[in-house]
């Protein structure tokens, strides 16, 4: 059986009964752009490691080791599941790209502060407030509803993401599904000031949903379009929504929370995550700790 034949049986008969459609339409687009056109021919007992680690080292020159282990991750989970429907194949064995870990970016005290009261003027921006002092992600943001917010405990339930792609009927729309992990379910207590915001906002509410744009659930790149022109607004260097989590993450740091409170709110199934992509922000937590902790001791060196 050639792979392009085998790919097409496991996309409608395994991916969609085991994977959430988001993965799948990720999956299918992986193949799609890169693998089939370099193996889709081959016979499945024909795809050898040697070539296959050729293939996965060109990609790895025009693209970046997160898009080449995504490549891999595909190719490999395919080739599993035909082993396991019994269909003759082999099973290369590949060496991955190592992963650079992305440089983090968050607003510095100010810009956020500008954020904010820019967000504040429209009721519609209210959500950047909220991403910013919960963390939350977009896709987690614009799927919130009333009913997972609870304002006399303080508490946010985080149970559910959306996204825009296609839907079992192949066609575009708005997909509410749940996380893609077990630890991105999680409970997020709420400041006493976001308390207050989000009262106001529920009294104003048309739609179940937390964040809605004239009477309808918001869209996200319209959303992620709005929070680009708010930045363009107040002369702010462009950066894309995620940062928002990124800067909660920093502020908490900076403020003392501990890690592994930090992991639970933000839905790291490891601390570990955490600590390494916050790693910028716990240095200077620490160079600002050990001095605090040298005025405290008041050990008098200026003049050794």
């Amino acid at each position: 059986m050639k792979y392009k034949d085998w790919t097409k049986i496991w996309i409608e008969s395994y991916l969609k009964l085991s994977v959430k459609v988001r993965t799948r339409e990720k999956y299918e687009r992986t193949l799609r752009l890169h693998i089939l056109p370099a193996l889709g021919e081959r016979e499945l007992t024909d795809i050898k490691s040697t070539q296959v680690q050729n293939f996965i080292a060109q990609k790895a020159e025009r693209y970046s080791s997160g898009t080449v282990n995504g490549i891999v991750t595909v190719l490999i989970a395919s080739l599993k599941a035909a082993q396991r429907a019994d269909i003759p194949c082999n099973l290369p064995q590949l060496q991955r790209p190592q992963i650079e870990e992305k440089k983090v970016e968050c607003f510095s005290v100010k810009e956020q502060k500008l954020v904010e009261q820019e967000a504040l003027k429209d009721m519609r921006d209210w959500g950047v407030i909220i991403c910013l002092y919960t963390g939350l992600r977009i896709g987690e943001l614009l799927a919130l509803e009333w009913r997972d917010v609870n304002l006399k405990t303080g508490i946010i339930m985080v149970e559910k993401s959306c996204h825009f792609g296609k839907d079992m009927r192949g066609k575009y729309a708005r997909i509410v599904e749940k996380p893609k992990t077990h630890s991105s379910c999680r409970i997020i207590p709420l400041t006493k000031q976001l308390i207050t915001l989000l009262s106001k906002l529920k009294k104003a509410a048309q739609t179940p949903y937390v964040i809605e744009v004239k009477g309808k659930p918001a869209n996200m790149r319209t959303y992620q379009y709005n929070f680009a022109a708010l930045l363009k607004r107040l002369n702010i260097p462009h950066r894309g929504f995620h940062t928002l989590r990124h800067t909660f993450a920093t502020r908490a740091i900076e403020s003392g929370m501990d890690v592994r409170t930090l992991a639970d709110i933000l839905g790291h199934k490891d601390p570990k995550i955490t600590l390494q992509r916050y790693a910028h922000s716990l240095i200077d937590h620490k160079f600002a700790m050990i001095n605090k902790f040298g005025k405290y001791c008041g050990l008098c060196v200026d003049n050794i």
